[in-house]
């Protein structure tokens, strides 16, 4: 098996899966690498701290981490194999850290977890644990990536999932999933491919300092927080090569999603 890359991906909401040109691509990507030993995902949707990590000693349902869908997007399923030896790994990089890290056998995988991985791991054979965010402080959270680095090197593939822009004001579906974003997507989205490809960890840090329309693409920063874990994994793990596997727009948002290897 060869190591795994670090992922950042833009997970949309459930609707997303209804896009043909988006699912094609999540399944090509995931087509483009050996299927890694186990996956550990970094969702948006789950900010908890301490750090916490999905169950390991049963199968719980998916958390439907939304309202107001018709009934099909609350039918999905994704029964996915636990992965408690991922989670003692977890435990011991952050712990050695001074990162305390518990477990919630409650919680299952929300949607910013199981929507993409149906689209790229649609057989659900690949354990998978998902961890949660315990701040938006975007050097804590590179740090947290850092720590985990040494993962890929046992066949983890660490998925940070949000979404590259996230202002649902600019959400139109009137307008068609294809129509032109708002000029300030647009430009964020130019500044984050430049500044991701550059490796800017410091100026991607400063993001609502320096990115031209960060406040409007970003009200609220829980989207973007993904990409610090994702980077400082990379970063850490000696990935250079940082390439885009989806770019585009939907309804206005930046879909533009990365892997590091």
């Amino acid at each position: 098996m060869t190591t795994p890359p670090v992922l950042f991906l833009s997970h949309g909401a459930p609707p997303l899966a209804d896009d043909a040109r988006w699912t094609a691509e999540l399944a090509r990507w995931s087509a483009d690498f050996d299927t890694p030993k186990n996956i550990l995902m970094v969702s948006a949707h789950w900010e908890d701290a301490p750090v916490t990590v999905s169950p390991t000693q049963r199968k719980v349902p998916l958390t439907y981490d939304f309202w107001g869908f018709p009934q099909h997007y609350y039918e999905v399923q994704y029964d996915a194999p636990l992965a408690p030896e991922l989670a003692s790994e977890v435990s011991g990089l952050l712990k050695a850290k001074g990162v305390d890290v518990q477990r919630d056998e409650t919680r299952g995988l929300d949607h910013g977890a199981y929507v993409p991985l149906v689209e790229m791991y649609p057989d659900a054979d690949v354990p998978v644990l998902q961890m949660s965010m315990p701040t938006l402080d975007p050097h804590q959270l590179v740090e947290l990536g850092r720590a985990l680095a040494p993962l890929r090197d046992q066949g983890t593939l660490i998925v940070g999932s949000g979404f590259t822009t996230h202002n649902l004001r600019w959400f139109n579906p009137r307008a068609g999933a294809d129509s032109t974003p708002p000029t300030a997507s647009s430009e964020f989205d130019h500044w984050a491919a430049e500044t991701v490809a550059a490796g800017d960890v410091d100026s991607l840090e400063r993001m609502l300092e320096l990115a031209p329309a960060g406040h409007e693409a970003h009200p609220r920063t829980e989207h973007w927080a993904p990409l610090y874990i994702a980077m400082g994994a990379a970063e850490a793990s000696g990935a250079t090569q940082r390439d885009v596997a989806v770019d585009g727009f939907w309804f206005g948002l930046s879909k533009r999603s990365w892997q590091f290897s």
